[in-house]
């Protein structure tokens, strides 16, 4: 009995110890992997920056030009924002929190990816949103090098393991470890992590989103006062600045906008060296901006198409066919059962036509020879007044119609939507329609509005007889309806006459 039980206590003893260790050691490993995913020569980080087409870091002399060889030609051009984001990676702008907000298109995500390649990744993880907090969760997991605990094997001996719980509660963990890692780093590098969240957009505004967006910004904002770790979100909407503002304390927001005439040419001429090793003489660069602005990502398709006019033209015609297909309006011939549509519609239509008669006021103003294209503008409480509503401007702006920048102004998305409200708008006609929708749109609420009571039996001649009795039956009075003909005004009677 004695050698039984002492050979029971050596074995659960040893299965304890195992145990025990494996707890200490399986910790150790995740803060090591955790740490290691802020090591040099991250993989996401070299797969991220392939697919962006990071620069070349030797160029020549004049940034974002090239040499005589046509290799040298790179698509990247130095912004002002860059020398600000590059800061920040290398950990000089610390005490704070950063949005990037800008249209889609404009570089943001380029920037944010050369930064990082300058300091080749080292002590940056960065992840994509998603609408779904589980997929968002799973994306931190590998950015931050963290399992989640899924991999633990502590049920062998009988451990128990982190309970099974919701998208958030799995984030909040993650925080947690990277906040140890972050911890540790300081005392031996002294700059804080950097956590860059991309397309912070994609998160639905719904509850569980919301949820996210605050969790985010809680630590944000804590580790930015204590000097831990810096977080970046990138967004191309204005509602996720809504949502950061409300609490915001130490966030600074960056507005990355189109580039200006001479850095578009610059660019243009850059993309087409680079895939045409073409010198392109500056009346056609000059021609592209003036049809296409300085949004990056249209230069870069005009630049990769043998005729560039061309697909100037096809890009404008896209932006005007889609604004047509998401807001075109149908006249005073409309059914009432697309009202709410149409309402949708010729809200837009209304803040279009209001941009395209402040774009001619400003006539000359409107294009600077340096700067190039300057597109009329209205504050975000002018807007909704403009479009009599104020909850379409944010879907019409989800759509990619009308820009909100983060001081609250309201334009046209892109140079090519605002010559397609131009085009639309001196339309010959296009008033008189809208008037006529509008028109059309408050008779249909009108009629919702009116109860219309019939009496068909009098339509042909036929009579309402009404008595009012006392008590005892006797007849107190009778009141007959009958129709009687409209009366004719004084120039139809004068007609008759003739």
């Amino acid at each position: 009995m004695f050698e039984a039980a002492m050979t029971t206590l050596a074995s659960i003893s040893i299965l304890g110890l195992v145990g025990f260790s494996y707890t200490r050691y399986y910790k150790y490993l995740v803060l090591e992997k955790m740490e290691n995913a802020f090591r040099p020569g991250d993989p996401v980080l070299d797969l991220a920056a392939h697919g962006k087409e990071v620069p070349k870091i030797s160029m020549g002399d004049i940034p974002g030009a090239g040499g005589d060889d046509p290799d040298d030609y790179d698509r990247w051009i130095p912004r002002v924002e860059q020398e600000k984001i590059d800061g920040i990676m290398r950990g000089e702008q610390g005490g704070h929190y950063h949005l990037i907000i800008g249209e889609k298109g404009t570089g943001k995500s380029s920037m944010l990816i050369d930064a990082m390649s300058k300091i080749n990744g080292e002590g940056v993880a960065m992840l994509e949103s998603h609408a779904d907090p589980e997929i968002f969760r799973i994306r931190l997991g590998r950015a931050l090098d963290f399992e989640f605990h899924e991999d633990n094997i502590g049920a062998l001996f009988s451990i128990r393991g982190p309970r099974d719980a919701s998208a958030l509660l799995d984030i909040e963990r993650a925080f947690n470890k990277l906040e140890k890692v972050a911890l540790t780093r300081r005392e031996r590098v002294g700059r804080p992590l950097i956590l860059i969240i991309n397309q912070a957009h994609l998160i639905r505004d719904d509850e569980d989103g919301r949820d996210l967006i605050e969790l985010i910004q809680q630590r944000a904002e804590q580790w930015a006062a204590s000097n831990l770790a810096t977080v970046i979100i990138n967004s191309d909407k204005y509602w996720v600045y809504e949502r950061l503002k409300q609490h915001a304390t130490r966030m600074e927001v960056t507005q990355v906008k189109d580039l200006e005439k001479t850095y578009a040419m610059q660019a243009l001429r850059n993309y087409r060296m680079k895939y045409w090793n073409e010198q392109t003489p500056d009346e056609t660069l000059e021609e592209v901006y003036d049809k296409v602005g300085g949004r990056l990502t249209f230069l870069n398709r005009v630049a990769k198409s043998r005729n560039m006019i061309n697909m100037c033209d096809h890009i404008c015609h896209m932006e005007k066919t889609w604004f047509l297909n998401n807001c075109g309006i149908l006249g005073m011939e409309m059914d009432d059962d697309v009202m709410d549509q149409q309402k949708y519609a010729s809200s837009a239509m209304v803040l279009a036509l209001a941009l395209y008669k402040k774009h001619i006021e400003l006539d000359d103003k409107a294009y600077d020879p340096s700067k190039g294209h300057i597109l009329p503008e209205f504050p975000l409480h002018e807007a909704r007044y403009i479009m009599t509503r104020a909850d379409f401007i944010r879907q019409h702006h989800d759509l990619s119609i009308f820009a909100i920048d983060s001081h609250a102004m309201v334009r046209a998305d892109s140079v090519p939507m605002q010559r397609a409200f131009n085009e639309i708008c001196s339309e010959k006609g296009f008033e008189k329609k809208l008037e006529d929708t509008l028109e059309r749109i408050g008779n249909i609420e009108s009629l919702g509005r009116t109860k219309e009571l019939t009496f068909k039996d009098l339509w042909e001649g036929g009579k309402y007889r009404f008595t009012a009795r006392d008590s005892k039956g006797r007849v107190e009075r009778e009141v007959e309806m009958v129709t009687v003909e409209k009366e004719k005004k004084d120039d139809e009677e004068e007609e008759d006459d003739d």
